[in-house]
Order: C-alpha cells, then sequence, then structure tokens
C-alpha cells in the first residue's frame, strides 16, 4: 500500500489520530479497526492501553506521528497487529514471534485448558512429569504448560531452527528455561524418550483451502506450519502409529480443524502396531467448535 497522508493536519491528538486511523482501517476491510489502531498505538507510544483511552488531548509529535502511519500502513496491508508488534499474548503471557512461527491463536489455549484439566485429573499436578510438544513455534504449548505445571519437564520439537531458537528464548523470558530441552525433530520420526502427555497444533489445513484462508494467515504463517496435506490429515497419519510408543501410559492432546475431530477420533481409535485406544474425547472450543482430540493410552 503506498503511504499517504491518512489523517489531516489538525488530527495531531491521541484522539483524532485514533479516529482517523481506525476509519481508514475500516476502509481496508479491517473488522475491529479501533482495537487495532489502539494497540498500535500504545505500543508505538510506549503507553497502555487504558492510557490511550484516557488522554485524547495528547499531542502527537511528528516522529511519533510518522511510525503510526507506517504501522497503519502495514495493517491496512492485511499484516497481522501481533506481526507488527513481534508479540503475542497467550494464556494471558507474551510470546515473541517470527515469520519462522506459527502465530499462536486463542483457539489453541482450548488445548491447553485440556492438558491441564487431564494432568489435574490423573492427579500429576504437582509431580515430575514429562511432556512432548511436537511442532512447538513458538513455544506457547511447552512454555504454558511448564508454568502452569511448576514440577514438569518438557522437550518441544520442530523441524525449524530459528522456530527452536525463539522457543528457546520465550522459555528463559518466562521463567521456565531450566526444565525445557529443544530438538530439530520431524513429527515423531526422531527417537524420543517417553513422556506422560504429548501435546501437539500440526498442520492440519487441506493444501486446496489454503489459497482461501484470510490473507492475515495465508500471507504470514508458514506454510510448514498450515499445509496439512490433500485431506489436512498427513500429519496425524503419520503421528499415530508412534503414539503409544513415545506415550506408553498417558495421554496425547492435538488440535483439529472444525470438521476433522472425528476423522482424527477414528485414526486413533484404529489399531496400529498393537496400539489399542481405551478412551477418546473430543473437546470444544468456546465457539462450540470441535477443536481437540485427547486419546488415553496404557502401556
Amino acid at each position: 500500500m503506498p503511504e499517504q497522508a491518512f489523517i489531516s493536519d489538525d488530527a495531531h491528538t491521541v484522539g483524532s489520530a485514533l479516529r482517523a486511523f481506525a476509519a481508514e482501517l475500516a476502509r481496508a476491510g479491517i473488522e475491529g479497526s479501533a482495537g487495532d489502531v489502539r494497540l498500535l498505538m500504545a505500543d508505538t507510544l510506549g503507553l497502555s492501553a487504558a492510557a490511550i483511552l484516557a488522554g485524547p488531548e495528547r499531542p502527537l509529535g511528528a516522529g511519533e506521528l510518522e511510525a503510526l502511519r507506517h504501522r497503519i500502513a502495514r495493517r491496512a496491508a492485511r499484516e497481522p497487529v501481533s506481526r507488527i508488534l513481534g508479540e503475542r499474548h497467550f494464556y494471558g503471557r507474551p510470546f515473541a514471534i517470527s515469520p519462522a512461527v506459527l502465530d499462536p491463536r486463542p483457539d489453541t489455549e482450548t488445548l491447553v485448558s485440556v492438558a491441564l484439566d487431564i494432568v489435574r485429573a490423573e492427579g500429576w499436578t504437582h509431580e515430575p512429569i514429562r511432556l512432548l510438544d511436537i511442532g512447538t513455534g513458538s513455544g506457547c504449548l511447552l512454555t504454558t504448560l511448564l508454568c502452569e505445571l511448576p514440577a514438569a519437564t518438557g522437550t518441544g520439537t520442530d523441524v525449524s531452527p530459528a522456530a527452536l531458537e525463539l522457543a528457546h528464548d520465550n522459555a528463559r523470558q518466562l521463567g521456565v528455561g531450566d526444565r525445557a530441552a529443544w530438538l530439530q525433530a520431524d513429527a515423531l520420526e526422531t527417537t524420543l524418550a517417553p513422556c506422560h502427555l504429548l501435546v501437539t497444533n500440526p498442520p492440519y489445513i487441506s493444501t486446496s483451502d489454503i489459497a482461501g484462508l484470510d490473507p492475515e494467515v495465508r500471507d504470514h504463517d508458514p506454510m510448514l506450519a498450515l499445509d496439512g496435506g490433500a485431506d489436512g490429515l498427513e500429519f496425524f497419519r503419520r503421528m499415530v502409529p508412534r503414539i503409544a510408543e513415545v506415550v506408553p501410559a498417558g495421554w496425547f492432546v492435538c488440535e483439529v480443524g472444525h470438521d476433522q475431530a472425528r476423522a482424527v477420533a477414528d485414526l486413533m481409535a484404529t489399531k496400529h502396531r498393537g496400539l489399542e485406544v481405551p478412551e477418546i474425547r473430543i473437546h470444544h472450543d468456546l465457539d462450540g467448535r470441535k477443536r481437540c482430540v485427547a486419546m488415553k493410552t496404557r502401556g
């Protein structure tokens, strides 16, 4: 999008710029434009979102206005706010993100809640359980679980060295770096130590559906984290045969597409190399969509 004067000459206060930039984003088809502008403005000015609303008469300097104008142009071009800021809050904690990793989304917090419910039901909350996060990306799943489970340790794997470096940094920033290990690996094709709980948010978008995704996803999330093959289930087919080996007596919890839960559950229920599934559960997100499938294994 070409640079342009988004605001009029007299719009040099927080309030007037907020209104003008929100209108500009709305014209570009951005839903929730006012909220996006508040987040970008707060970060640019080093203020809280509450301070932005409380101080509409605060003047904007020329440098501040130019910085905001540049960021608004990026958002109008459909770059996500989180990408512009380089950070996404997940389960109440800030995670740095980069082009190498999937942008964590609120839907995936369902997986964390399901995993924690399982841990509580098993009586593992204060036990030294071992966690494994396949395709860790930013490390948001493993790091969040380690933050919530102070006696646990875990390993995150990814095919991307850049993702693993970022995940390592996020874990360290959030104080659990000493309980997390990181390994470059693809799915379960590497020899891994047995664990109690395996979690994953794998690529599950059908290849043919990727072109129709919102630009914020299609153009900014890494394709390796999106493309799940012809029907979106390729990653699950690769993992299921080895789950019992990696989780001999525990749980496997995965995120799935909104219409994939039954197909994934059926894959799990099929015997693979002696695997028998005693229990499978399907969990819904806050919007009522089937978002996670959990499977219990026994040795």
